[in-house]
């Protein structure tokens, strides 16, 4: 991704993101979270309460920062995942690739429990719509955004 549109699904516009420690463990670990999908990110602005509102930003890639890219799901990708939501940190600054949205993050639980195999698993994932989330994990890493407006839905 060198220099890209990427939207941000919220209830509010954010002109200046930020990065906001929730208690809440995601995909990627802590961060400002993003997508180039328009569609994924009215998506996520449509489950938050009050307003629905796609923030938009043209982010610059700086190659100095610590990223880590995911093209497609992997095993590194899974184990990945697995850490970040149960909370172990990681030292990236941008963490890209695809999400593990609430039907597919079940299935890791599954995986994970034992419940499932590991070939079971990609096999289920492999028929889910393609997604992308881009985290911005560090300030050095916000400053690679510059807002380029909203739209309210």
């Amino acid at each position: 991704m060198a220099n890209n549109i990427i939207y941000h699904g919220s209830n509010v516009v954010v002109p200046e993101p930020k990065i906001l420690i929730n208690g809440h463990y995601k995909d990627f670990g802590y961060g400002f979270y993003c997508t180039n999908i328009e569609k994924q990110a009215k998506r996520w602005a449509l489950t938050k309460r009050g307003a629905s509102v796609v923030n938009k930003y043209d982010y610059t890639e700086n190659k100095e920062l610590n990223i880590c890219k995911f093209p497609e799901m992997t095993e590194e990708w899974l184990q990945f995942v697995v850490d970040c939501r149960r909370g172990k940190e990681h030292t990236y600054d941008i963490v890209e690739g695809p999400m593990a949205d609430d039907q597919i993050w079940d299935y890791v639980e599954d995986y994970m429990a034992g419940n499932i195999s590991k070939a079971a698993f990609w096999e289920l994932v492999k028929f889910k719509y393609p997604t992308h989330q881009i985290v911005f994990c560090t300030e050095d890493a916000l400053k690679t955004l510059h807002f380029e407006g909203s739209d309210n839905l």
